[in-house]
């Protein structure tokens, strides 16, 4: 596993996807239909549950055909970063194939799980370009089909009845905050995607990242996080949490999704794939939806640097699936991300596909990308330091203990998993 090539393969084909979005037109949904000719095998699908895995799921799902031999079954799950591992260690596999991003491959990859799919590519992958392809130590690990980040959401109305401009700085945001809830306009007027867990994890290493810290000790994997900048990003987001609904620690990105769509909240620092669900005309209302903007992440701290991590998401398949069922897979999985797929659902997501439109609302994502923001780190042991944070964030935002406590617990909770791994 060699985790110095990633960041850079991963950022070359985040940077060329997001920088060459333009306009396009409102999506017009159609109906993928007929089965996909793979013959024989199982498709086990697992992904996470949004509307860009959301619309591959169904065209995956149109290649069902089991008259002929061919079964597919998929599974939509908040949780699937979660259940990837042990899934594909079983034998055989309990999924056959599944959505995997820059951090979730890495734990994959760490137990040699994932099977290289050069020769599929070869044989059916015609339309898969070279930017998809996330190569590691030569072969072709995952297919990438979409870019993704975290970037600023807000309400223009809002703003604009507070007497503020559009915060391009976590200090700025402050002050809207202030503005909007001292008018009245909003009790609550952030959001974020603070649930105790993976997401508030993610919280802290955008904000790090905008502070400039570095995770690691250089050339180890020596956690060094408690520094005066994981002070600084500790107190900034209690900072944040002050403006927040007091429930804060259960809203992860669907929970923030239909706050904003309520019209409860006026900045959040959300997913750039939900952009084009909050502007689907569904869920929300004219007024809210026509006053919805998007805009790169703020900086922090005076960094120039968006506070946010540019991401891929893509599909790995299972290396225990057999032959047959790992075929059948792949093939299923150029139905779900077919070109036909991407233009149907433009809306979605900043498709890396082939043939796709760029959609109109990607603009959040392409700011950041243009201002600086890196690729989520691609260490081994990132996955344990992140989880580390996000099980230990919350007792300082609680008020419990200090920063200076909460990121010793962090360390202290890392190099015990890092032992257990192997890592140190």
């Amino acid at each position: 596993m060699t985790g110095n090539r990633l960041p850079i393969i991963l950022g070359a084909i985040l940077l060329v996807a997001v920088l060459g979005l333009v306009l396009v037109p409102k999506k017009e949904k159609i109906d993928v239909v007929g089965a996909c000719g793979i013959g024989s095998g199982a498709v086990k699908l697992l992904a996470n549950d949004f509307p860009a895995t959301q619309a591959i799921s169904a065209a995956v799902s149109a290649c069902n055909d089991a008259e002929n031999g061919a079964t597919v079954t998929t599974n939509l799950n908040k949780d699937h970063k979660d259940l990837i591992v042990p899934a594909f260690a079983a034998n055989p596999p309990e999924f056959t194939t599944s959505h995997v991003t820059n951090s979730t491959l890495v734990a994959v990859m760490n137990d040699g799980l994932a099977m290289p799919l050069d020769d599929l590519i070869a044989k059916h992958g015609a339309n898969v370009q070279d930017m998809q392809k996330v190569t590691i130590d030569g072969k072709v690990m995952a297919v990438a089909f979409m870019a993704n980040a975290q970037h600023l959401f807000y309400r223009k109305d809002v703003l604009n009845a507070a007497g503020v401009g559009v915060p391009s700085t976590y200090e700025e945001v402050l002050s809207a905050a202030e503005a909007i809830k001292s008018k009245g306009l909003m009790e609550y007027p952030i959001g974020g995607t603070y649930k105790a867990g993976w997401n508030l994890g993610e919280e802290f290493v955008n904000l790090y990242l905008g502070h400039g810290g570095e995770f690691f000790k250089a050339g180890t994997a020596e956690a060094s996080v408690n520094n005066p900048k994981g002070v600084a990003t500790l107190n900034m987001m209690k900072a944040l949490t002050g403006y927040m609904n007091p429930d804060y620690l259960t809203h992860d990105s669907n929970a923030i999704q239909a706050e904003w769509e309520a019209g409860n909240i006026a900045m959040t620092n959300l997913w750039g794939s939900r952009a084009g669900a909050v502007t689907d005309g569904e869920g929300s209302t004219a007024e809210i939806e026509s006053n919805t903007m998007f805009a790169a992440a703020p900086t922090v701290a005076g960094g120039s640097t968006p506070s946010t991590t540019l991401w891929w998401d893509g599909f790995a398949i299972a290396k225990n699936a057999s032959d047959a069922d790992a075929e059948a897979s792949f093939i299923a999985m150029m139905q779900g991300t077919s070109t036909e797929m991407a233009t149907a659902n433009a809306d979605d997501a900043n498709w890396l596909i082939a043939g796709s439109k760029p959609r109109a609302i990607g603009v959040g994502v392409v700011d950041s990308a243009s201002g600086g923001a890196s690729p989520y780190p691609m260490l081994p042991w990132m996955g344990a330091l992140h989880g580390a944070l996000g099980a230990e964030i919350a007792d300082f935002l609680q008020g419990n203990e200090s920063a200076e406590q909460t990121l010793a617990d962090v360390e202290a909770a890392y190099t015990a998993a890092a032992k257990e791994k192997g890592f140190l």
